[in-house]
């Protein structure tokens, strides 16, 4: 990479560490969806702090829609970073008069679509980008989705739209990290393989490493500019970074103890 992007890595790098830091904070204070939130930090990193479009307010001009609703601190953590949500609000999140939920809730800020079950946001997702195509307007709409979703199949339905009316400002970004609230995406309900599976029904795919993140920037940078819609498979790890719990079944909600917490954020090259 040339030192600018080399540069542009290493600070969506630190974002990401920043992110997983706001999540720790929640995961020590009660049980949480930390698995989802963790494996995400990355490609939300670069999505909100390198892809995403805001206008001079702070308000996106491009639509993000998270369909994997569980990992809505990974959201939240992104709200504090861009000063539209206090540090302090995210450990009583979920609880009696919090405006974070333990899933999108409109009372959040930077909330498009509310998404409590999964399967549905894509589909939302071919309806925004749609008015958009027809408006003629530059927005684009980003899906974060999660492999496990992927056995809904509502994502299907709107798979098969996109492609169908010329929808190129549409992404749709799989955070493929193998798991799902009651095991293994394998053992569950077998997906792969994804990208074929994109390809099939008429999507340019790219698949990566989701926490190599000059590959997460090369992939969005390149899905921005597809002239059709992208799909990003992301390879990911359960509970990224959290020692002893990261790639298990534990991750998907868990609480972490002092000493689990501790040892993330030094992991994180924190220490309180």
């Amino acid at each position: 990479m040339e030192m600018a992007e080399a540069t542009v890595v290493r600070e969506l790098q630190s974002r990401a560490a920043d992110l997983r830091r706001h999540i720790v904070s929640i995961a020590e204070a009660q049980r949480s969806h930390l698995g989802g939130s963790m494996s995400s930090a990355d490609l939300m990193a670069a999505l909100f702090f390198r892809i995403l479009r805001f206008d001079a307010s702070g308000n996106a001009h491009d639509h993000f829609l998270l369909s994997k609703g569980h990992a809505v601190h990974v959201f939240h953590a992104c709200m504090v970073e861009l000063e539209r949500v206090a540090a302090s609000e995210l450990p009583l999140s979920g609880t009696s008069g919090s405006r974070l939920g333990g899933h999108p809730t409109f009372r959040a800020p930077g909330v498009e679509f509310a998404t409590g079950s999964l399967g549905h946001a894509l589909s939302v997702g071919v309806g925004m980008a749609l008015g958009e195509a027809l408006n003629g307007s530059d927005k684009r709409t980003v899906v974060l989705l999660g492999d496990g979703e992927l056995q809904e199949g509502s994502v299907w339905e709107a798979a098969l739209c996109a492609p169908h009316f010329r929808l190129n400002h549409l992404i749709a970004i799989v955070d493929a990290n193998e798991f799902q609230a009651s095991g293994s995406t394998a053992k569950v309900m077998q997906v792969e393989s994804i990208a074929d599976k994109w390809r099939a029904f008429g999507w340019s795919a790219i698949e990566i490493d989701g926490h190599d993140m000059a590959a997460v920037v090369d992939a969005m940078d390149s899905a921005w500019n597809a002239q059709q819609p992208t799909a990003i498979v992301a390879h990911t790890v359960k509970g990224k970074g959290v020692p002893g719990v990261e790639g298990t079944g534990r991750a998907h909600y868990t609480r972490l103890t002092p000493q689990e917490a501790e040892a993330t954020l030094a992991s994180l090259g924190t220490t309180r």
